[in-house]
């Protein structure tokens, strides 16, 4: 690792280092168990794995092509994180069974519900390749049922047959050509792209492929023959090798939908706008017909509801055997035709020869349908522009009625979010619309200014009214409505936390005096924060919009007397189109306090007070784009932070840090270049130079050409000479995110260092975007303290008056 400093030298060598104890003992803890949990509530699921990888898991051998990390060694995401042991409990039993069989040392992902819910397979990752294993749920046993040969490259690894006998499954061709070594192969010509004069705007994605070797060698990876592997281990050929991306069994398991990709293959995006065909085959692997013939999608109209020509979105209708929906733009996809209707619904039925029936038109970009029944469906649109959606009632079998629009919002505004709608499982175990005659449920977060009340309407879908069955009235505890498992007896899965108590599950039976069934019991490993002070403080802007945040207060802190402490706050900001949208709260001071990798919590046991997730909207109301005033929002957003915690009289202003990570990071050093409002800051796997990104960043959709102010104005880099607080820069050698090349913290680090700013550039070998081996994690606690000890809590203001003195004032 080499860590880049100001000072005498330009790099110094240090091996991983670990945080203080105080955060040491907040990351050694066991995590508690992922959760699934079978349609009829009986067979729970548990989960285990660790909370990191290692640095000797990420250093395993990666391939990184088309837009996929590829361990072409074992054939599956080189990044995938895995469970290392299952457990299998009754939802009416106190203690969950250990699983017999599993392998030693399990790596196990790709997990997958049989038809009928008796099984579950999933894959095992061993240093030679990927292992295809199943679940018997009933037994709590496990077996291995082919050796390592799956191709997990791709998606649609597993598959179930309908009749729960057998899976088809992606698996390595016997014809595969060894890889090419790009190092030490030895080149054939110079690679030459082509502009033919149409625009392409594309974002600046990662591991895109560069040359014919990286060609030839995404095509070997990707190929995979389709195998029948039956439960007792026999496997037959289905069908020859191809590079295969989607597969989808019909409701009714008669008919496959199956997408494989072609070329030419692009330099320019990834994998999943190469040229790709699908085509429906039955049961046995037998041509029906091919529906779709897509070409290589390198150039789309301008704008982020821009979409291409021709059918798109092919799925199969949940509620018939059989029959296929698909989307279609009528604005020849470009967000700037005008057009009443934007996308148009069809559906098509076996042999899927054709065009299909036109059953719905939207006037937004079409999202997706729930299913109910013959005369009832539910569809849902929507439009960046506006940050509108709409849900619409038709009668699926009749397009001559106009489809009745039940819901139409700024998605938003979660204050007036009408919830999901309750779904059930049909006789081709699909989730299709719950229906009490004309009437539906939803469930709702419930977010209100008062508080979050989670909550059960029952709607009426012919003229949109609601009733409320059920409204969460805990005060001092939140309560998430997972699912409704039986909503006509009030039987719904929730899960219950408060700031200390570990989030567990529970059945609530809202027909019977809310009554509570606790299903299990989990305990809260972070006991060193039970006594930490959490709230979330509401407080303005100066421009009149209100804001949140939660606070954080060490242990013991005295309120009534307080002592002003150093803080670091930490965010990340967000663009609306509205203020009341922006104004909207939706912390939960009754989250349970969960210290993850990248979370500022930790500091609050070292005393500072850390305020979590501080709101900072970007508002641009009308035809002004959020970014217009990018820098003036972003810098009264912290003003007014600080003030608010300040007038408590918790904070010691000459001693605030600022943090972000990702877009966060990319706010952090605005903050720092045009404000002195901080001592220091943190910025993590960020971008600075938005010419970089010249075609669109996170909301921003004009290009650079369109709008080169706005991008000289917001990047951090064309303001390096106003840079005068100390920056801590933190990235990922192997960030895969679009825009956040490690090139951005590099050549920032530079400029910073060229102008004499005070600036530190930590590069973590083999790391993404996110951070996930342990070694790397607890170096990057480490050298977050490091820096908050320094330039923050042990700020000395008298010696950098000195540093700003004149050289003359200092001889006298």
């Amino acid at each position: 690792m080499f860590l880049f400093v100001s000072g005498m030298f330009a790099q110094e060598n240090l091996d991983y280092q670990k945080p203080p104890k105080e955060i040491l003992e907040l990351i050694d803890v066991p995590l508690a168990p992922a959760t699934l949990i079978d349609s009829d509530a009986e067979m729970m699921i548990f989960l285990y794995r660790d909370q990191f990888k290692s640095i000797a898991e990420l250093s395993e051998e990666e391939m990184r092509l088309g837009g996929l990390r590829i361990n072409p060694v074992t054939n599956i995401n080189s990044r995938a994180r895995y469970y290392n042991d299952l457990k299998v409990k009754p939802v009416d039993g106190n203690q969950p069974i250990e699983v017999t069989g599993l392998p030693e040392a399990p790596r196990l992902t790709n997990f997958s519900w049989s038809p009928d819910e008796s099984m579950i397979a999933f894959t095992h990752t061993t240093d030679k390749g990927v292992e295809l294993w199943v679940l018997n749920i009933e037994n709590a046993s496990a077996k291995k049922l082919t050796e390592g040969t799956l191709n997990a490259n791709m998606r649609s690894t597993i598959n179930w047959f309908r009749d729960n006998s057998a899976l088809l499954v992606t698996m390595l061709p016997t014809d595969r050509e060894k890889l090419i070594d790009a190092e030490t192969s030895v080149p054939t010509g110079p690679t030459i792209s082509v502009s033919d004069g149409k625009e392409a705007q594309n974002r600046t994605y990662q591991d895109l492929l560069k040359n014919p070797n990286d060609e030839y060698n995404f095509e070997q990876l990707a190929r995979s023959a389709l195998i029948k592997v039956n439960l007792d281990g026999t496997t037959s050929k289905w069908m020859a090798p191809k590079m295969y991306s989607d597969i989808s069994f019909s409701p009714d398991g008669k008919y496959v939908m199956i997408t494989n990709i072609k070329k030419p293959f692009s330099y320019l995006v990834p994998y999943y706008r190469f040229p790709s065909e699908t085509t429906i085959y039955d049961a046995s692997g037998n041509l029906v017909n091919m529906i779709n013939d897509v070409p290589l999608i390198e150039d789309l109209p301008k704008g982020f509801m821009a979409e291409r020509e021709g059918k798109r979105d092919f799925q199969w209708r949940d509620d018939k055997p059989a029959t296929l929906v698909y989307v279609t733009a009528l604005d020849g996809g470009d967000p700037e035709v005008e057009a009443e209707y934007r996308d148009e619904f069809f559906q098509i039925e076996a042999p899927f020869k054709g065009n299909g029936k036109s059953i719905l038109k939207v006037k937004n970009r079409g999202s997706r349908i729930l299913w109910g029944d013959d005369e009832i469906a539910l569809a849902t649109d929507y439009w960046w522009n506006t940050r509108n959606t709409k849900t619409y009632v038709f009668n699926p079998s009749d397009s001559s009625e106009d489809p009745e629009i039940i819901f139409d919002r700024n998605y938003q505004d979660v204050y007036n979010d009408p919830g999901s709608f309750v779904t059930t499982k049909n006789k081709f175990g699909r989730n299709i619309l719950k229906l009490d005659d004309e009437n539906a449920f939803l469930l709702g977060s419930g977010f209100t200014e008062e508080g979050q009340y989670p909550f059960v309407d029952k709607i009426d879908l012919e003229n949109g009214k609601t009733k409320r069955l059920y409204q969460s009235k805990f005060e001092d505890k939140k309560e998430s409505l997972v699912e409704a498992l039986d909503i006509e007896d009030g039987k719904i899965l929730v899960r219950i936390e408060a700031s200390t108590e570990y989030p567990n599950y529970y059945i609530r039976d809202i027909n019977s005096d809310d009554k509570l069934t606790q299903i299990t019991s989990f305990e809260n490993p972070f006991k060193s924060l039970e006594d930490v002070s959490k709230e979330v403080i509401t407080y303005k802007r100066d421009d009149g919009l209100e804001l949140n945040a939660t606070l954080y207060l060490p242990a013991g802190y005295d309120k009534e007397n307080p002592e002003k402490l150093p803080m670091l706050m930490w965010a990340y900001p967000r663009e609306f189109k509205d203020k009341n949208s922006a104004s909207q709260n939706t912390s939960n001071a009754n989250d349970f306090t969960y210290p993850y990798y990248g979370s500022p919590i930790y500091w609050v046991n070292l005393g500072y007070v850390v305020l979590d997730d501080a709101s900072f909207p970007i508002v641009g109301e009308g035809d002004e784009e959020p970014n217009d005033t990018f820098r003036k929002q972003l810098v009264a957003n912290g003003k007014a932070a600080i003030d608010a915690v300040d007038e408590m009289g918790y904070v010691d202003r000459d001693r605030v840090a600022v943090g972000g990570h990702s877009y966060g990071a990319f706010m952090t050093a605005n903050l720092l270049s045009h404000s002195d409002l901080f001592a220091a800051g943190i910025a993590r796997s960020g971008a600075y130079n938005r010419t970089l990104t010249p075609f669109g960043f996170q909301s921003e959709e004009r290009s650079y050409w369109e709008a080169p102010e706005v991008y000289n104005t917001m990047s951090p880099f064309m303001h390096t000479d106003k840079m005068k607080t100390p920056l801590l820069l933190i990235h990922g050698e192997a960030d895969n995110n679009s825009g956040t090349y490690p090139m951005q913290s590099e050549r920032y680090f530079n400029a910073l260092k060229g102008l004499g700013a005070t600036a530190r550039l930590v590069m973590l070998p083999k790391e993404s975007h996110g951070y996930s081996a342990k070694e790397s994690v607890l170096h990057v606690l480490w050298e977050q303290n490091q820096w908050l000890e320094k330039y923050v809590k042990n700020r000395n203001l008298e010696d950098e008056d000195q540093e700003e003195m004149p050289e003359e004032s200092l001889k006298n």
